[in-house]
């Protein structure tokens, strides 16, 4: 603080007020003697409080001209004055004692600075700083300096180096950094199929006005590209605002409406901070393909190997074409063809999706290219144990692998393929994946930034509604014919799990496949056997449905620990919980170790795999769920409603109903 003498200590003028209160107080004596008693008390206290802080003032003067004495006729330090920097000396308790006129005009306006602790002049109000190698960096009086210190046995020298003009072209520096974007119409194939010429074109127009008024905003430009994608550049300090205001034009290019049914919506993919243009274009790319693979119809921004989303609040849009479909099967048929053996499998504690989907697999390589397949899954741990029964007691048990047994039939010629996942986290058994030279993988959930990029053949598609659609459309390019009653029952099975019996997430070509799979025998009340519970995980489920809380349109249900099948009754009674008027979203936690798990269902309202992301978890905008490690049931909660506050989910559910 600043050791202003004058403010300090008491001046000199109180003890003549105290000598004029001693006065008061011996006249009073003739009126009241306890006045005067009063009086004295207060008039004594003061004088001694005055002749205390005098004393105590010449004291403080005396060490401060001696040190100030002693520092000047320090040899070091006696061309103070004419330095060109602003410097000070100060004493051995940082107190001014010794300054220059550069010193004076620049960082406190022509004043005396005698008396002021140094610290009033750096940032971080701490002298010892100063004594660095590097110095310390403050901004004072407008302007940014480095502050050096050289110590000496009576204080020490104080130098301040302008460094103003290098923080200014510094901050300019990396403010005006390119940024590279490339912005993809995603309905523009939908546009021109589902709406006349000129209305088409009259939308487009609308979606292209947005982006110009969007990119007029920078200095930058923007170039339009074929396929309904557009190319800007802009400078950083442009796309941290946009950051700031997590890409309102998302929500801009969202009121253009094409059809009753159908909002506009663009996917945005940003490049930052590489070190070209070329770098920052490759992130442009990459950032857009996984905005695109989660979906659509939001932001995804890349520095390094760091994303950031913004938006994906919509639902998907099937945009799927079957010629892929020909393609990924034709190559996936030359791999198979080259491979000594195929392992399949899904995600840890795999479900009826994740098993069909690696029997319909199973199905394709072994009947319709007549190769040896197996099928790896932990029984244990498998949520689709009635799945894997029916075949066991169909004479397949030889078809399922464990961990040890399939690292036994791997070898450099061996061909894995993942189904139902893309992140190596969660697979069902990541050594194999990691000794395993020749991968595919066939997953239909939204991209993950930690997914597994060393694949042969990536078959993502974020617009399925199921893994098991995407293998039931593929056996028909692999071997058609190849799958029996039995392979087209999980398959259907698969699909109805992750539809909701075709309610959520369902397009033309999810009933195309339920037909096809039909059509090969699978009977819908033996796919609906699949699905039975016990009584008493029936009983669980649905005691975490009545014990269920509603907060802000989201319901939240907290299971009792060393439940059986929890993991099964927690995700029905997710499912259950939609039910509820005025639910948009599910999420039931229940633990297993020192694990909190949540499962989280949305009827497409909201995104529960924004949520499920924001804990470390991911999924589908529909379906996701996360895992909380070392943590407790009350602080998993905490933070579940802390993130459903941070999202606004109430805002969005109102806005959602004004719309």
């Amino acid at each position: 603080m600043k050791k202003d003498i004058n403010n300090r200590y008491i001046n000199p003028l109180f003890l003549v007020l105290g000598v004029a209160m001693l006065i008061m107080a011996g006249a009073s004596l003739f009126f009241n003697i306890y006045l005067f008693l009063g009086e004295m008390v207060v008039a004594v206290i003061s004088i001694s409080a005055v002749v205390i802080s005098i004393v105590r003032l010449k004291r403080y003067l005396v060490n401060v001209m001696t040190d100030g004495l002693t520092t000047i006729n320090d040899p070091d330090n006696r061309i103070i004055n004419s330095v060109a920097l602003p410097a000070v000396v100060i004493g051995t308790d940082n107190e001014i004692v010794l300054y220059n006129e550069a010193f004076k005009n620049d960082l406190c306006n022509g004043e005396s600075p005698v008396g002021n602790n140094i610290a009033e002049y750096l940032s971080n109000k701490n002298p010892d700083t100063m004594y660095q190698d590097n110095g310390v960096d403050t901004f004072h009086n407008g302007k940014w300096y480095i502050v050096f210190a050289v110590r000496n046995s009576t204080g020490a020298a104080v130098y301040f180096a302008d460094d103003n003009t290098y923080k200014e072209n510094s901050d300019e520096y990396i403010e005006s950094r390119p940024v590279v974007a490339i912005i993809a119409f995603d309905n523009s194939e939908e546009l021109e199929r589902e709406t006349e010429e000129g209305m088409a074109s009259l939308i487009t127009v609308s979606v292209e006005k947005v982006i110009v008024k969007w990119v007029s905003s920078t200095t930058g430009f923007y170039k339009k590209l074929s396929g309904g994608r557009y190319l800007v550049v802009m400078e950083e300090r442009y796309i941290k605002k946009f950051i700031g205001e997590k890409f309102k034009i998302l929500e801009e290019i969202r009121e253009i409406k094409i059809s009753d049914r159908m909002n506009a919506t663009i996917s945005i993919g940003v490049g930052r901070g590489g070190c070209t243009f070329k770098e920052n274009e490759l992130w442009a790319r990459q950032a857009l393909e996984m905005a695109l693979g989660r979906g659509g119809d939001q932001a995804a921004v890349k520095k390094a190997e760091t994303y950031k989303f913004f938006g994906g609040v919509s639902k998907g849009i099937e945009k799927r074409d079957k010629v892929r479909t020909r393609v990924i099967a034709a190559t996936l048929t030359e791999h198979i063809n080259n491979s000594s053996n195929v392992l399949i499998m899904g995600h840890r504690y795999s479900d009826l999706d994740a098993v069909g989907s690696a029997i319909g697999m199973w199905s394709a390589v072994v009947k319709g290219l007549h190769h040896n397949a197996y099928i790896v899954i932990n029984k244990q741990q498998t949520l689709a144990r009635a799945l894997v029964t029916s075949f066991e007691k169909a004479g397949f048990e030889s078809i399922f692998k464990s961990e040890s047994e399939a690292l036994d039939l791997l070898d450099d010629h061996s061909l894995v393929i993942i189904v139902d996942t893309h992140s190596p986290n969660f697979l069902e058994s990541k050594a194999l994946y990691e000794r395993s030279k020749r991968i595919v993988v066939i997953d239909h959930h939204r991209m993950m930034v930690n997914h597994i990029d060393n694949s042969l053949v990536f078959y993502h598609e974020p617009y399925a509604s199921s893994a098991s659609e995407m293998v039931a459309e593929l056996v028909q390019y692999l071997g058609d014919g190849s799958l029996s009653r039995l392979e087209s029952e999980a398959l259907l099975a698969g699909i109805m799990l992750d539809t909701k019996n075709f309610v959520l997430r369902t397009g033309v070509r999810t009933f195309e496949a339920a037909a096809y799979l039909r059509s090969n025998g699978a009977d819908t009340v033996e796919v609906k056997r699949l699905f039975s519970n016990s009584i008493d995980t029936y009983k669980v489920k649905y005691k975490l449905v009545s014990d269920a809380e509603i907060y802000n349109f989201c319901a939240i249900a907290c299971a009792e620990e060393n439940i059986p099948d929890i993991r099964i009754a927690s995700a029905q009674a997710a499912d259950e919980l939609l039910g509820i008027e005025n639910v948009k979203a599910s999420f039931v936690m229940y633990k297993t170790g020192k694990t909190v798990n949540i499962s989280a269902r949305s009827l497409g309202d909201l995104n529960v795999q924004v949520i499920m992301e924001a804990l470390g978890g991911g999924g589908h905008q529909t379906m996701a769920a996360c895992q909380l490690e070392d943590t407790t049931m009350d602080e998993a909660r905490e933070k579940l409603v802390s993130i459903i506050d941070e999202l606004d989910i109430k805002k969005q559910v109102n806005s959602e109903k004004q719309s």
